[in-house]
């Protein structure tokens, strides 16, 4: 399994009234680094469902929040696949300062696999969990 890292700023829009990144938004840095990791494999999640009748929603999260990030940071966002099952994936996550060892918040989230019709849970296909698992 590979690691795959996302570059992101911290704009003013990400921080709260105390200057520091809103939890939720610690959220949404991992979503961009799962969907670049997923484009990294060479998959649009447009194209997924149009072509594949599939899309990946989140199913869980667990989050840890060590230290805050602030307006103008530079972050990398990890994304790895930590577990795999027939029709999800858990992703460990951790977001950084670029250069910097000390980890802002970690946390693994759990992606299913779900037809994008019926919402129901489905078996990834092959083609891509081997695509991802190279990538991420």
């Amino acid at each position: 399994m590979s690691r795959f890292c996302w570059p992101v700023r911290v704009y003013y829009e990400d921080t709260d009234s105390g200057g520091v990144v809103y939890y939720a938004n610690y959220l949404k840095f991992m979503e961009r680094a799962r969907t670049e990791c997923l484009r990294a494999a060479g998959f649009e999640q447009d194209q997924l469902r149009q072509d594949q009748g599939i899309l990946f929603t989140v199913h869980s999260v667990q989050v840890d929040f060590k230290r805050p990030a602030t307006f103008n940071d530079a972050l990398e966002v990890s994304a790895e696949i930590s577990e795999q099952r027939r029709a999800s994936l858990t992703f460990f996550q951790e977001i950084r300062r670029a250069g910097e060892k000390d980890v802002l918040c970690s946390g693994h989230i759990r992606i299913a696999c779900v037809n994008a019709h019926s919402f129901k849970a489905i078996a990834i296909p092959d083609f891509i969990r081997s695509e991802l698992m190279s990538v991420c």
